[in-house]
């Protein structure tokens, strides 16, 4: 439903008629002839794109003033840019009054004088240019629809046809289908920011909003921001279910790591089912869970924005990219969760008579007491040590796997649950077999009351337990990897493609 606004600020001064035909083969109809300066833009090439003179320029700029300066002062106050914007039927939902006063304002004496607002449209004007010809990438005098598009994709929004065609009706004056300078220039001339793409498709976002009145619904794209708390989710999601399903062999994994005795499965398992039965077996499960759904979450989307920060104009990041980013992005969550996981071996560690399980308050408040704030860091160092080759090596493994699945064997098509679930097996098993030693010495030093240092306990384990003390629990491990990788990265891809991220 239309409010009556028109698509366009009506700025005094401007037309809307075309740029003169031309018949320069190159140049598209309705577009401007394209401007193949040589150097540094310059406002000649903004002069030769509107197809004025500067005399025309200024006389335009000196209307645009005269405008505004209603009461004939000789300057522009808040009031009366205000009084403007509003006379030019730019609703108070998307007018910029207060921040187009303070960028035109060079001396912040409250007024802006024709200098100022001189020098204001001098710059703007030249940095619309800029960007409008980073879109014209076929540098044919004018923005063509799939153009826009392009550059909206690259800056990580997404818009389907529908929203494209209404973008690109917003601001074509003349219904052709295209984008001249003169039309990108009225649309986005009182635009106090930045004239980013990412910004300009928000300053659209408003425009529309209001447009389509009562039924306004905020427009299908996806941006960074947006990006970020779906990011989350998905890795949320993913890495609690995953650990639930493996709970059982991960109690089993971390009994083994702190036996200094001969240790064996059987006996251990034995062990797990007379303290608690079947409930035994997921012991810490709930705080386990508590811990990696922000642990996955905060992972996966470091991990996405690392990407997006150090890669190419296409968005690759080579495989060091990806192991870097791994690596980082797993140090960063198992650092924030770090004190949940001390508590969850402590748990799983607890003897006790007859399944009568510790409260996790209990526990927590004395290790808290008889140990200090700082005893729920012991194994940090390890732990870190351990987690950026792990999930470098998970991560980047599993991308490598899944994009060379999608090119030599799908051919460019997206890869099914198998090949998700078979990249995750593989990538997961070298993961966590690389940095095990590792886990040991951190489950140690997590579960010891006393206060030990890491090569205190990674020679204590050498000389009475040899190398084979540093693989113990290695077996359930592995079987707990395989379905926990797996589970994790193919819920986590589900998640991305519900979600919408690509």
């Amino acid at each position: 439903m239309s409010t009556g606004v028109e698509r366009h600020a009506n700025i005094p001064g401007t037309t809307a008629t075309m740029a003169p035909e031309t018949k320069d083969p190159e140049t598209r109809p309705g577009c401007c002839k394209p401007v193949k300066k040589p150097g540094p833009v310059t406002l000649d090439h903004v002069l030769s794109a509107l197809g004025e003179t500067k005399e025309e320029r200024e006389s335009r700029i000196r209307s645009l003033f005269n405008f505004f300066d209603s009461n004939n002062l000789g300057h522009l106050d808040y009031a009366q840019i205000e009084k403007g914007i509003s006379a030019m039927q730019i609703p108070s939902d998307y007018k910029f009054a207060k921040e187009l006063l303070e960028v035109c304002d060079a001396n912040q004496d409250g007024r802006v004088d024709y200098g100022e607002f001189r020098k204001y449209m001098d710059d703007k004007e030249l940095e619309l240019y800029r960007i409008f010809q980073a879109i014209d990438v076929e540098h044919s005098g004018c923005i063509l629809p799939e153009e826009l598009w392009d550059a909206l994709v690259k800056s990580g929004i997404e818009i389907d046809d529908d929203e494209l065609a209404r973008f690109v009706e917003h601001v074509d004056k003349d219904n052709n289908g295209i984008i001249t300078f003169e039309e990108w220039r009225d649309f986005l001339l009182l635009y106090p920011h930045e004239a980013t793409i990412e910004n300009i498709y928000r300053y659209w976002e408003r425009v529309y909003l209001v447009d389509i009145g009562e039924h306004a619904v905020i427009p299908e794209g996806i941006s960074k921001h947006v990006h970020a708390s779906k990011y989350l989710i998905a890795g949320g999601v993913a890495g609690a279910a995953s650990r639930t399903a493996t709970a059982p062999l991960d109690r089993l994994k971390v009994i083994l790591q702190v036996q200094t005795t001969r240790a064996s499965i059987g006996p251990a398992v034995q062990s797990i089912w007379k303290e608690g039965g079947l409930l035994g077996f997921f012991r810490g499960n709930g705080i386990n869970v508590l811990k990696v759904a922000p642990e996955s979450a905060i992972k996966f989307y470091t991990y996405e924005m690392l990407k997006n920060a150090i890669g190419d104009a296409d968005g690759d990041i080579g495989t060091g990219g990806r192991l870097v980013s791994g690596g980082l992005a797993g140090a960063v969550a198992q650092t924030s969760i770090y004190p949940m996981d001390l508590v969850k071996t402590r748990l799983q560690t607890y003897t006790c008579d007859k399944g009568n399980v510790p409260n996790l308050g209990r526990l927590t408040k004395e290790i808290w007491v008889q140990e200090g704030p700082r005893a729920f860091y012991k194994g940090l160092i390890p732990s870190l040590l351990g987690i950026i080759p792990y999930a470098g090596i998970d991560l980047a493994v599993y991308e490598t796997l899944k994009d060379m699945a999608r090119k030599y064997i799908l051919q460019d098509g997206d890869p099914g649950p198998l090949v998700q679930l078979s990249c995750g097996t593989i990538s997961g098993s070298l993961g966590a077999t690389c940095v095990y030693p590792l886990q040991v010495v951190r489950t140690r030093m997590q579960a010891q009351r006393a206060k030990s240092s890491m090569s205190d306990i990674f020679w204590k384990t050498y000389q009475t337990e040899g190398l084979r003390g540093f693989y113990k629990g290695l077996f359930p491990n592995l079987l707990k990897v395989v379905p926990a990788a797996s589970i994790t990265y193919l819920v986590y891809e589900a998640m991305k493609k519900s979600l919408e991220l690509h």
